[in-house]
C-alpha cells in the first residue's frame, strides 16, 4: 500500500504547457514571492511604535544608547534595559535572553534615532527574505521527485500561503516582532546551508562552522529556535537518503550551537528557574479565591491549555477574529466538561498518530505534522509556562507547517485527470491566498500605534484585564497630550475610567489599573475618589512608587498640603532613596506656604514654609514668585525686589516675571525702572 501511495504521488502529471512554463520559472517566482511579501506590509511603513516596542526600543536604556549599549544588551536579561533594575526583568518565569533583535535596534537607533520607519522597513524586508528562503528550501527538499512539477508546485503554494497568512501581522507589523522573524529566518537559513551541503556532498569545516554560527544567531534572536534540534534530523530523515550516523553528523553543528547558547543563557540569567508568580498578568493559571490568588486545579489548567491549542488550529485555518491580547480572562477557565476541549484533544491526538504513522513511509505531510508539533511544543504551556495563555506571534514559526501541509493537500487533490483540474486547483489557491492577503492588509492598520491597536482589539478581547487597563491608560495619555477643550477631556477621562473599572472587575488585584483609576479621577478633580484608588493600589503593593508619589500630589491638589507634607516626610523616612522625594517635599512646603498666605492670611507661617521650600528647591520659579509676593504684601519691598529678581533671572522671557519685578521696583520708589518693566511686560502680554 505504501508503494502504491508513493507511486501515485510521484507519477508525472499532464499539466498544460502554460502552467509548466510558469512553475519552472523558479528564479522569477522566488523574487515575485519576495516582492509580494514585502508589498503586503507597505502599509505599515508609516506606523509608529506600538505595544512592546517601548520595552525593547524607545524606553530601553541600552537600545537608546545606540552601539555603545550593545555590551549591556549582551550581558543582561532582555527586559533589564526597560525595568533598569535586577529582579523586575525576571517577572516571567525563567527570564528572557534574546539579544540579537535588540542589537539590531541599537544599531538602528544609532543611525536614525527614534524613527520607526526603519524598523518597519527592515521587518518587512526580513519577512520577504524568509518567504523566499521557504520557497527555495521546499524546492530543494522535493527536488528529486519523478514529477518535475511537484516540487515547484508545492514550494510555490507553501511560500505563497505563508506570505499572505494574517496571523503574521503581529510579528511583522510590530517592530518588536523582529525576534520571531530572525529566529525562523536564522533557523531555516542554517538548515538550508546544511542541506545544500549534503546535496553537494560538501562537508567542509567552513560550511559546518557557518551552519553552527547561523543557528547560534537564530537562538540569540529567540529561544524557540531550539526546537530545530529535533526538526533538523527529521528533515534529513524525510527528505534525504541519509541515515543513522550521517544524520547525526549533519545535526552536530546545530547541537553544538544549542549547547553553547544554553551555557551562555544560564551564565547570564542564572541556573535557577524562578517560581511562577501568583500574579494574573504574568501567570494565567491562577484565580481569585476570596482575597487570595490560588493556582488552577490540574484539571482546569490542562483543560485550558488543551483548549488554547485548539484555538491555534482554528486561527491557522480561519484567522478571524484577530487580537494581540489573549490575557485573562479573554481565555476563561476551561473545564473538561467543555466539548471544545475534547475536540482540541482529539485533533492533536489525530495529528500525533498520523505523525507517528508517517515515520515508515516518510511522506512530506508527515514532516509537516512533526514540524508543527515540535515548534508549537515550546510555546504551548505544556513543556513550561510562558506567562500568557496564547498569542498569535507564538504560532509564527509553526505556521510554516500549515502552509506546507495545505500545499501538499491541494497537490494530492489533482487525481488522475490533473490537467483538467489545474484551473480548479489554481482557483482554490487563489481564493485562499486572496482572502488571507485581504485580511492581512486590513489588519495591518490596527498596528499603527498603541491607541489604535488597543481601541481596536478591546472589541475582540473585552474580557482581558490587561487590555482594558491598556485602553484606559492610553486614553489618559493621549488626552493629556491633546489640546482638546477641558469639557471634552473630561469626557475622555470618564471613558478611560469605564475601561479601568472593567479591568479591576476582572482582576481586583491589578495594581496598575487602580493607579490609573486614581490618575483619571485626579484629572477630573475628584480627589477623594482618586485617593481611595491610590490606597487600593498601595494595599496591594505598599512600596508602589507611582501610587505613593501620585497620592501625595493629589493631596496637594486637593488643598491639603500639610497632609501631603506629612505624607512625603514619612515616605522619606521609610524610603530614604525614593526618587525625587526632596522635590516632592519642597512642592508640599511651597503649597503649604501658598495655603497659609492666600487662604489664611498668615504671612509668618507662609514665609516659614516658603523658605523651607526654597532651601530644598532653590531653582523653582513658583517658590521665588511666592516669596516675592509675601514680602511685598508685608511691605518689605527690598526683599520683594530680591525675590522677584531671582524669579526673573530664572525665566527672563516670562511676562509675569517681568511685570512682578517692575511692580516691586515701582512700589520700592524706583518708578522709572519699574514703569519700563511694566510697559515691557504689557507689550508681551496686553492682558497684564
Amino acid at each position: 500500500m505504501a508503494k502504491g501511495r508513493k507511486n501515485s504521488e510521484t507519477k508525472p502529471a499532464n499539466i498544460p504547457t502554460p502552467v509548466q512554463d510558469f512553475l519552472l520559472q523558479t528564479r522569477a517566482l522566488g523574487w515575485l514571492l519576495f516582492f509580494l511579501s514585502f508589498a503586503l506590509y507597505l502599509n505599515t511603513l508609516g506606523h509608529g511604535y506600538a505595544l512592546d516596542d517601548a520595552i525593547v526600543i524607545t524606553d530601553n536604556m541600552f537600545t537608546t544608547q545606540g552601539i555603545s549599549g550593545i555590551p549591556g544588551i549582551l550581558s543582561k536579561d532582555t527586559f533589564y534595559g526597560f525595568f533598569k533594575e535586577a529582579g523586575k526583568s525576571n517577572l516571567v518565569a525563567g527570564g528572557r535572553y534574546r539579544p540579537l533583535s535588540l542589537v539590531f535596534f541599537a544599531i538602528e537607533y544609532q543611525l536614525w534615532g527614534a524613527n520607526p520607519f526603519w524598523g518597519h522597513l527592515i521587518n518587512a524586508l526580513f519577512y520577504a527574505l524568509t518567504v523566499l528562503l521557504i520557497y527555495r528550501m521546499v524546492l530543494m527538499w522535493l527536488a528529486r521527485s519523478d514529477d518535475k512539477y511537484r516540487a515547484p508546485f508545492i514550494a510555490l503554494v507553501t511560500a505563497l500561503l505563508f506570505a499572505v497568512h494574517p496571523l503574521h501581522t503581529e510579528v511583522v507589523a510590530n517592530i518588536k516582532g523582529r525576534d520571531e522573524i530572525l529566529a525562523l529566518l536564522g533557523s531555516l537559513a542554517a538548515l538550508y546551508v546544511s542541506f545544500s551541503g549534503y546535496r553537494r556532498q560538501d562537508s567542509s569545516v567552513f560550511r559546518t562552522f557557518s551552519v553552527g554560527l547561523i543557528f547560534f544567531l537564530a537562538l540569540l534572536a529567540k529561544e524557540n529556535a531550539i526546537t530545530f534540534l529535533a526538526v533538523v534530523p527529521l528533515a534529513y530523515y524525510y527528505f534525504s537518503a541519509a541515515a543513522g550516523k550521517s544524520i547525526l553528523r549533519y545535526a552536530l553543528p546545530f547541537w553544538l550551537a544549542g549547547i553553547a547558547f544554553i551555557v551562555i543563557r544560564f551564565q547570564i540569567l542564572g541556573f535557577t528557574l524562578m517560581e511562577q508568580p501568583m500574579e494574573l498578568m504574568n501567570n494565567p493559571f491562577v484565580k481569585l479565591q476570596g482575597e487570595s490568588m490560588i493556582p488552577f486545579t490540574a484539571a482546569e489548567k490542562s483543560a485550558t491549555i488543551v483548549y488554547t491549542l485548539g484555538r491555534y488550529l482554528q486561527l491557522l485555518v480561519f484567522p478571524q477574529p484577530l487580537t494581540h491580547d489573549y490575557y485573562p480572562r479573554h481565555i476563561g477557565i476551561l473545564q473538561w466538561a467543555d466539548f471544545r476541549v475534547w475536540l482540541s484533544l482529539l485533533a492533536y491526538l489525530a495529528l500525533s498518530l498520523f505523525a507517528l504513522r508517517s515515520l515508515r513511509s516518510r511522506p512530506v505531510w508527515g514532516f509537516a505534522l512533526w514540524y508543527f508539533l515540535l515548534t508549537l511544543s515550546i510555546v504551548s504551556n505544556v513543556v513550561f509556562p510562558i506567562g500568557t495563555n496564547m498569542s498569535e506571534r507564538l504560532v509564527y514559526m509553526p505556521s510554516l507547517a500549515y502552509a506546507l501541509f495545505l500545499a501538499i493537500l491541494i497537490y494530492k487533490g489533482r487525481g488522475s485527470a490533473y490537467a483538467k483540474k489545474v484551473p480548479v486547483l489554481l482557483g482554490i489557491i487563489g481564493i485562499i491566498a486572496a482572502a488571507y492577503a485581504l485580511k492581512t492588509l486590513t489588519r495591518n492598520p490596527a498596528w499603527k500605534d498603541n491607541y489604535t491597536l488597543f481601541t481596536t482589539d478591546v472589541r475582540t478581547s473585552p474580557n482581558s484585564a490587561k487590555l482594558q487597563n491598556a485602553v484606559g491608560g492610553e486614553i489618559i495619555t493621549v488626552t493629556q497630550a491633546s489640546d482638546l477643550p477641558e469639557a471634552q477631556k473630561q469626557v475622555r477621562y470618564r471613558e478611560a475610567i469605564e475601561h479601568l473599572q472593567l479591568a479591576v472587575t476582572i482582576y481586583p488585584g491589578f495594581k496598575n489599573a487602580w493607579l490609573l483609576l486614581g490618575n483619571a479621577n485626579s484629572y477630573l478633580q475628584q480627589y477623594d475618589a482618586a485617593l481611595q484608588h491610590y490606597d487600593r493600589a498601595l494595599a496591594l503593593d505598599p512600596g508602589y512608587r507611582d501610587a505613593l508619589n501620585n497620592k501625595g500630589i493629589t493631596l496637594i491638589n486637593a488643598g491639603r498640603p500639610l497632609e501631603a507634607l506629612d505624607f512625603f516626610q514619612q515616605l522619606k523616612q521609610q524610603f530614604p532613596a525614593y526618587p525625587d522625594i526632596n522635590n516632592n517635599i519642597a512642592v508640599a512646603y511651597r503649597e503649604a506656604g501658598k495655603f497659609f498666605g492666600e487662604k489664611l492670611g498668615d504671612l509668618s507661617n507662609a514665609l516659614q514654609y516658603l523658605n523651607s521650600a526654597y532651601q530644598l528647591l532653590p531653582g523653582d520659579y513658583e517658590t521665588l514668585r511666592l516669596l516675592g509676593v509675601a514680602h511685598g504684601i508685608q511691605g518689605n519691598m527690598s526683599e520683594a525686589v530680591n525675590w522677584f529678581t531671582r524669579a526673573y533671572e530664572l525665566d527672563p522671557n516670562n511676562p509675569g516675571a517681568i511685570y512682578n519685578l517692575g511692580t516691586a521696583y515701582y512700589n520700592a520708589g524706583n518708578t522709572e525702572q519699574g514703569q519700563a518693566l511694566i510697559d515691557r511686560a504689557r507689550s508681551l502680554d496686553p492682558s497684564l
